[in-house]
């Protein structure tokens, strides 16, 4: 196993993943009293095991079709755009 991969990987969607909706929707179902906290974790995983497993699948399948270069291009010029229009919907 690729070690340093397995760490940047897990730093990116660690970063990426803090405060963003779907945490603060764990939360909130985590805030219920009555609700099992143990039961919460393990949706909240699986849904992030099967969304990532879902991104793994579509980059294995797309990087046969296009090249890894231009997939980060790609990727790139996406963060800006979002950047730019979560600046100018303001």
């Amino acid at each position: 196993m690729d070690y340093k991969l397995l760490f940047t990987v897990f730093v990116a969607v660690f970063i990426a993943e803090l405060g963003d909706k779907t945490q603060l929707a764990t939360m909130l179902f985590a805030a219920d009293k009555e609700v099992s906290k143990l039961t919460v974790f393990v949706g909240a995983s699986l849904a992030l095991i099967v969304a990532s497993a879902i991104g793994v699948l579509a980059g294995s399948a797309i990087s046969q079709y296009v090249s890894e270069k231009h997939l980060h291009y790609i990727a790139g010029i996406g963060f800006i755009v979002i950047g730019a229009w979560t600046l100018l919907k303001r």
